[in-house]
Order: C-alpha cells, then sequence, then structure tokens
C-alpha cells in the first residue's frame, strides 16, 4: 500500500481522469441500472453495473456484441495478464486496464498491484526488508523511543531479550513490564531510574493502558541528552491503537516484525526456535514425542495461517504466538516423560482449553480449534506410519530422524500451500482475495481526506444531488399494524426506522444550496455518500449490513416492500427472515404463537429444523413457520442426497460474523444455531467454517 499509493497518485494525474481514478478506490456509487446484462449465467450483475459506470472510456456496445472475448478474460486463472481486446488493449493505459480487471475479477487486482508497482518503482519496493533491530537501534539515541507495532501472531520480545543479551544489557540493566491497570506509577519510577543508570527498560502492550498513555506522552517530551544517560533506550510494544500518542509516533523509530507466512517458514521458524533447537531438549525426545512434537507445530502453523482466510478461518482473528507453543511443547514433555502412554485427553485439555483456547472468545472458533487439535494429538499420528494431515498426503509426520534431518524435510515441503490442508475448498482464496482487496482501497480512500469532492466529471454537488433525488424518491412511509394478542407476528412490524433516510438527504440538499449550515455530521454524510458507503449516521439507526450504498437502498427497499405487503396482504405463507430489522424478534414470536396455542411455558420450547425440497408453499404450516432468504457460506446445499449426519450451523447476520461479546456468550452478529443434514463427517464442514449468512455484501 505504501509504496503503491505514491505511484497511482503521480500516474493518475497525468494519464486518468478523477472520475476513473475514484472509481478504482470505490467501485462507483451506482443506484439505477436500465439496460439488461447481456449475459447473468457468467456475468455478475455487480459487474455490469460497474461497466456501465465506466462509461468514460468503456463501450457498452463492444461488450454486449463481444461477450464472448470478455467471457475468457473473466473464466482466466491470472485474468490481470489475459490481453484486453484489440480495441481496448490499444487504446487504454495500465491504470485503465486495472479499472476493467476491478470491474470484472476484482479478486486479481492484488498481483496487478505487484506487476504494477515492479514495472514503476522496482522489484525491491514488494518485497518486506528483513526485520534489523541492530539497524534500527543505531537509528536511536537515549531520547529516541524505540517502538514495535506488533501484529498477531509475532512476539518481538524473544528477538530484543537476545538483543539485549548481545549489548550486555542483562540482568539489573535491563527492566521489562507489561502495562495494565496500576502498573503506570512502577513504570514511571522504572523510566526515571533508567534515564539515571543508563539501562534499558521495555513497557509492553501499551495499547492496554490507555489512561496513561498522556502520562508517558509527558515523560517522553521531557527527554533530553542532559537528563538521560548516553545508554539509557526506551522501547515500547504497542497493537495499532488511537489513543497511542502521536507525538512518541512521531519521535519515535517504528518497526513491527510479522510473523513468517506460509505453513512452511512457520514450521522452520518452530523449529529454529527455543526449545526445540536446543540439542538437549531435541536428543531427549523419544521417536512417539517427535511425531507429536512435529504434529503441535503443524497444528500452530495452521491455526496462525487460517488467519488469512478471514471469517471462513476464524470469526475472530487471534494474536496466537510462538509463547503457546512453547509452553504446550514443555507440558508434552512433561507427561510424556511421567506416564508410560500419551494421555491424549489431559494434553488436548492443557493445548486445546488452556494454552491456545484461553484466546478463544468466540464458542464456535472454540469448537473449530478443538477439532483441528483433534486432528494432532490421537493414537493414529504415532501408531500409523502412513498417518497424513490432509487429503492429499504431502504433510505428514516424518520417521524419527536427526534434527537436521527434520529441517531439510521442512525444507523440501511446497512453499505455498493449498487450502485442502485446512480443510477449506479450494475457492476460498477468491474470498481471502477479495477482502484483502476491499482493506486495500479503503486504506486508500482514508488517505484522500477532503479531496473527494471531484468523484464526478460534472462535480461533487451534481452527484450529491443526483444520489439524494434518487434516494428520496424511492423511500416511503410504512403504515402502522395493529397489535392483537392472537398474532405475536405483528408486534415485529415496529421494528424499523425511516425518519434517519428521509431527513438527512433533505439536509444535505439544503445544505449544498446554502440554506442552512453545513455542520460536520452533513459533511461526513456528503463524503459517504460521493464514494457509495453507509453513512455512519444511518448505520447507528439501521440493520447490520456491510453492502455499499447502491446494494444498500435497494436490500432497505425490498425490506419495506416485505413489510408494506404484508399490510396490505395480510401475514406471507413464508417469511423472509433476513428482512426483518431485528431477527431474534421474529424467532421469539414464532415460539410465542407456539406456546399460546398449545398453553405451554415459552421458557420450556425448542426449535427444530427441517430443510424442504421446495422453494415456496401455498399455506402456512400448522404449527411453526416457513422462511426463506438464507446464504450457505462455505458449502452448498445438495438436495438429491440422502443425509445421516447433522451438523450444527450457527446464522450470523453479516458476513463479518464477529460481533460485540455478549451476555449468552455468543457476538451480537449470531441470530441461532440450525442443524443441517450431511452426507459427511461433521468435523468436514466444521473446518471449512460452514454458516449460514442473512444476507451478502454485495
Amino acid at each position: 500500500v505504501f509504496f503503491f499509493f505514491p505511484c497511482l497518485e503521480y500516474r493518475a494525474k497525468n494519464e486518468i481522469e478523477r472520475q476513473e481514478f475514484m472509481f478504482l478506490l470505490t467501485g462507483g456509487v451506482g443506484l439505477k441500472n436500465k439496460y439488461k446484462n447481456p449475459d447473468p449465467s457468467w456475468l455478475p450483475d455487480k459487474s455490469w453495473d460497474e461497466i456501465l459506470t465506466v462509461s468514460t472510456f468503456s463501450s457498452r456496445n463492444h461488450v454486449t456484441e463481444n461477450i464472448g472475448e470478455w467471457q475468457k478474460i473473466y473464466d482466466s486463472k491470472e485474468p490481470q495478464s489475459f490481453p484486453l481486446p484489440e480495441q481496448w488493449n490499444n487504446t487504454l493505459n495500465e491504470l485503465q486496464k486495472m479499472v476493467i480487471l476491478r470491474c470484472l475479477r476484482p479478486d486479481k487486482i492484488g498481483p496487478a498491484i505487484t506487476t504494477f508497482v515492479t514495472d514503476k518503482l522496482g522489484k525491491k519496493f514488494v518485497e518486506p526488508p528483513p526485520f534489523d533491530l541492530t539497524k534500527s537501534y543505531l537509528d536511536s539515541n537515549s531520547t529516541i523511543p524505540l517502538i514495535f507495532v506488533l501484529s498477531p501472531g509475532a512476539d518481538p520480545m524473544s528477538s530484543l531479550l537476545k538483543f539485549a543479551n548481545d549489548k550486555e544489557m542483562v540482568g539489573n540493566k535491563f527492566q521489562s513490564i507489561s502495562l495494565g491497570q496500576g502498573q503506570g506509577p512502577i513504570a514511571t519510577k522504572m523510566i526515571q531510574e533508567g534515564m539515571e543508570e543508563g539501562t534499558w527498560v521495555c513497557l509492553q502492550n501499551c495499547h492496554l493502558a490507555v489512561s496513561w498513555m498522556p502520562v508517558l506522552e509527558k515523560i517522553c517530551e521531557e527527554f533530553s541528552s542532559e537528563k538521560c544517560h548516553p545508554d539509557f533506550r526506551l522501547w515500547l510494544t504497542s497493537y495499532p491503537s488511537p489513543k497511542f500518542p502521536v507525538t512518541i509516533l512521531q519521535n519515535g523509530v517504528k518497526m513491527t516484525n510479522e510473523p513468517p507466512t506460509g505453513l512452511r517458514l512457520n514450521l522452520l521458524q518452530s523449529f529454529l526456535s527455543d526449545p526445540i533447537s536446543d540439542p538437549a531438549f531435541f536428543s531427549g525426545c523419544p521417536e512417539k514425542e517427535l511425531k507429536l512434537l512435529f504434529g503441535v507445530c503443524f497444528f500452530h502453523a495452521l491455526v496462525q495461517e487460517r488467519r488469512k482466510f478471514g471469517p471462513l478461518g476464524w470469526n475472530i482473528p487471534y494474536g496466537f504466538n510462538e509463547s503457546d507453543l512453547r509452553i504446550s511443547i514443555r507440558q508434552l514433555q512433561l507427561f510424556i516423560n511421567e506416564y508410560s502412554h500419551v494421555p491424549f485427553e489431559a494434553v488436548s485439555y492443557l493445548t486445546g482449553e488452556c494454552n491456545y483456547g484461553g484466546r478463544v472468545t468466540d464458542d464456535w472458533d472454540r469448537r473449530l480449534l478443538l477439532t483441528m487439535l483433534d486432528d494432532f494429538y490421537n493414537p493414529e499420528i504415532i501408531e500409523n506410519p502412513r498417518y497424513t494431515f490432509s487429503p492429499s498426503g504431502i504433510y505428514y509426520a516424518p520417521p524419527k530422524g536427526t534434527y537436521e534431518d527434520y529441517i531439510q524435510f521442512i525444507k523440501n515441503l511446497p512453499f505455498s500451500q493449498e487450502p485442502e490442508v485446512f480443510g477449506l475448498h479450494e475457492n476460498v482464496d477468491i474470498s481471502k482475495d477479495l477482502q484483502q482487496i476491499k482493506i486495500l482501497f479503503e486504506s486508500l480512500l482514508l488517505t484522500q481526506g477532503g479531496d473527494i469532492q471531484g468523484t464526478s466529471s460534472g462535480g461533487g454537488d451534481s452527484t450529491l444531488y443526483e444520489i439524494a433525488d434518487d434516494i428520496l424518491s424511492k423511500v416511503f412511509c410504512l403504515a402502522k399494524y395493529p397489535v392483537r394478542y392472537e398474532e405475536s407476528m405483528n408486534t415485529v412490524l415496529g421494528f424499523i426506522l425511516l425518519n434517519v433516510t428521509q431527513t438527512t438527504p433533505l439536509s444535505e440538499d439544503k445544505a449544498i444550496k446554502g440554506l442552512v449550515v453545513m455542520d460536520a455530521e452533513l459533511e461526513a454524510l456528503c463524503g459517504s455518500l460521493l464514494i457509495g458507503k453507509v453513512p455512519e449516521n444511518w448505520a447507528k439507526h439501521s440493520y447490520p449490513s456491510l453492502k455499499p450504498l447502491g446494494s444498500y437502498i435497494l436490500d432497505f427497499l425490498e425490506r419495506l416492500k416485505f413489510l408494506q405487503d404484508w399490510y396490505e396482504l395480510g401475514k406471507p405463507t413464508v417469511f423472509w427472515l433476513s428482512g426483518f430489522y431485528f431477527t431474534q424478534a421474529f424467532l421469539t414470536g414464532a415460539m410465542q404463537n407456539y406456546a399460546r396455542k398449545h398453553r405451554i411455558p415459552i421458557d420450556l420450547l425448542g426449535y427444530e429444523f427441517q430443510v424442504i425440497p421446495q422453494d415456496t408453499a401455498d399455506t402456512a404450516p400448522a404449527d411453526g413457520v416457513y422462511i426463506h432468504g438464507l446464504f450457505l457460506d462455505g458449502a452448498r446445499w445438495d438436495r438429491t442426497k440422502s443425509k445421516s449426519n447433522a451438523y450444527v450451523c450457527p446464522l450470523y447476520k453479516t458476513s463479518e460474523r464477529k460481533g460485540v461479546l455478549s451476555t449468552t456468550g455468543h457476538s451480537t452478529n449470531f441470530v441461532i444455531a440450525l442443524t443441517l443434514n450431511t452426507d459427511k463427517p461433521v468435523q468436514h464442514w466444521i473446518k471449512r467454517g460452514v454458516a449460514l449468512l442473512c444476507q451478502l455484501d454485495d
């Protein structure tokens, strides 16, 4: 991102229009589309809408008339390298071709950006430099703090302790404290002593001591060469935090050490680190321990690498690191030395529930973690010489050998791994790439600041008028529905807020005309509308949604129509579950109807689920409700196969899956757990991260 942006900004000023540049970052704002998709069998409606939006240099007729040529690009494994149709290939520059790629295959923008930066700046700008603590130290002095910006899975403390040992700053010369409640005064005293005596002081996890950060800022501002001993150094570690003092960041030497990417490099780092790298430890391991040792290292690599797949990997990206692996290895050795047979239940509990599980706050993530651990902590890994860690058979625990044999075995593993080793489907890479590109462009948009007004060739004001008028023309008011004791569902209709979406566009129109003052809230609203993002003021009053503005408005109108039809035509026979503002209210209403009808206390009732073969129904069921509108993420439903196992599948409001942890132990994004019948083992779907969603992101 850092090198792509200045390169992009410079080229954009000379090679493409401002409108095209902003489209590359935002994907455009589209609410209306009067032209029919020429081939919906392969061309998604979203891609077609975006192609129409970039009409400044594209031709709708050319796409319609040469649909076969465009399909070849869409189907290509490397569309970023595939030549466009001749008419376009000869006239468009590289950035304009990237805009077309964003329309057709946004998942391949990443490789296109890498190629772009390599061509314009050189290969060294796309390769991360090695972590060099010595070089950073030489850039500092006693008045300049050294700041480790932490990333999940990487712990710089072991590197820092080794570096301190090399510089002979050990014992009383190196003091460290992990910040938290009540640790501020102790840290202040340590810094004062370090300044006087010339020792090193390390304050860990500054992001956990937000209230003490102003004190730290004041201390650092008072650093001077007269007050500080020349050998004194202040080391700080912190995750990115908006509360971290800006002045310390500006004046300090900043470093980050990301964990190795890929199973091979991750395994290699584990075997090159303490305690495995210690010859005394390794030589004292019997063969059964070596197999389990390799298994737990492989497990450690898997749980770290799953993070890159987003919600399909983990609902919440946990910071598993080397200390979790280190304590698990020590405990494994302890149990093997103490018992004649391996107590798998005990080591599984300590590793899965305590060491790694201690970081896990989501129940569904805990289920996944323990399922993955079962593949490595079981008798098969010791007894079966052909036991493999993946269906392909590439990964397995090698037979007993020397330490060098293990290192060589790891080095011979594939440099990059297929999703099958994680238990995921091969298409998961597409989801991962789309998520990374979304984050990339959101980061680039933040650098634009207030310079987003020129997103249209006709100027920002005319675009705002157009968007606001379009929204106002479509949003309508709902009639109120009477509440009856016999029908709890009528109460569900009360959970809708239209006021904000109707009043804010009106206020924005007046502000542009100069009739009212353009305050900070309206300015933020205008900025969001111009980049196709749902305004923050709307999101506060809205149901959860990750859709861009155009799709959000269309979805919102569908919800209003669903409720209006309910009012005009009566209670539907099949309910659109995703269309409710508060989904749990509908589920409670359905249960309450049954409880009142059969005179059973509601707290004694539970749900049963059945997937029926048809999509519609003419009559409602005698008890319970028919629902539709759910999406299966990570799998598809096959109506033709008979199914014997039952997979407990969580239902989430959005694909983000994570939310605020509620008193029930579940995320606020979580709705309910449904049982889905399957012909495969339940573990297969747990590893695939299969879940139901109320809505998609498009």
